[in-house]
């Protein structure tokens, strides 16, 4: 079932709503993509191809100048509430423990923000399940500069999900994290999305990434950016490290990799 649908998108930067591009910036063009319910998908490309443009439109942050994104049906007007969102930078508030951080959606969005004071205790125990299953246990009451990045990361990863959202937008969130830390956050989303099932779009530069995490990888060219190959990834759950040694994981990897060279030729 399609939950999460492009057709026909341009996006034109800088150009105020105008029709026809001129001399602004076409930063998407013709992109077409269809993302099924608790779907986990990645897009990968060359830098500037408007992989992160992609994920601003299906929030609903930035309207197509042609096309439709639609979501569950409907098409996207506005910002969606029912979307987390994690980046490279953690943002935790410094100001604010690790619990607090976490919790912050909820005073933001409805219905859990009419129902802060009645569901106190109950959100403080979201939280902790949450916390619990990246690793952070104990922690919630630790302030962000006590925690190093990669802890930073994953209470950035329980905030987005908090509000229990039915899309999480995953801008490169590990791309600032030594390849240690970053390998082992590839195992704990991937145990996230096992747990919570929520269609996750991840925006990535590292095709190993891509491949350990997704279940379907998108390739985009070069600006104007468009997806030029779509490839499923049958590699068995839950993956480990030692999956990304295996044949079959390798040579998806060369295969994006040779997609993306083409890609920026076109």
């Amino acid at each position: 079932m399609t939950f999460i649908q492009l057709t026909n998108v341009d996006l034109v930067y800088g150009s105020a709503g105008a029709k026809e591009v001129g001399g602004e910036t076409l930063a998407v063009s013709s992109a077409n993509l269809n993302i099924a319910l608790g779907e986990f998908l990645a897009i990968v490309g060359p830098s500037g191809c408007g992989k992160s443009t992609l994920l601003k439109l299906i929030a609903g942050l930035v309207r197509p100048n042609r096309g439709s994104v639609t979501v569950d049906g409907l098409e996207v007007t506005h910002p969606l509430k029912t979307v987390g969102m994690a980046f490279q930078n953690a943002t935790l508030l410094p100001w604010r423990n690790i619990r607090d951080n976490v919790m912050l959606p909820l005073e933001i969005v409805e219905p859990y923000r009419s129902r802060q004071k009645q569901d106190r205790e109950a959100n403080r125990d979201r939280a902790e399940t949450l916390l619990g299953k990246v690793g952070l246990s104990g922690f919630a009451d630790r302030m962000p500069w006590q925690l190093s990045g990669g802890m930073q990361q994953r209470a950035q990863l329980c905030r987005a999900l908090i509000h229990e959202p039915s899309i999480l937008l995953l801008d490169e969130p590990f791309a600032a994290l030594d390849t240690f830390t970053r390998e082992d956050l590839w195992s704990v989303l991937q145990e996230l999305w096992l747990f919570r099932k929520c269609t996750i779009i991840l925006v990535t530069h590292e095709l190993r990434e891509a491949v350990y995490l997704a279940e379907t990888v998108h390739v985009m060219s070069s600006r104007p950016g468009r997806i030029i190959k779509t490839s499923s990834v049958d590699i068995p759950r839950p993956r480990t490290l030692e999956s990304t040694f295996q044949p079959d994981f390798v040579d998806l990897v060369h295969d994006l990799r040779h997609h993306i060279s083409l890609g920026k030729q076109h």
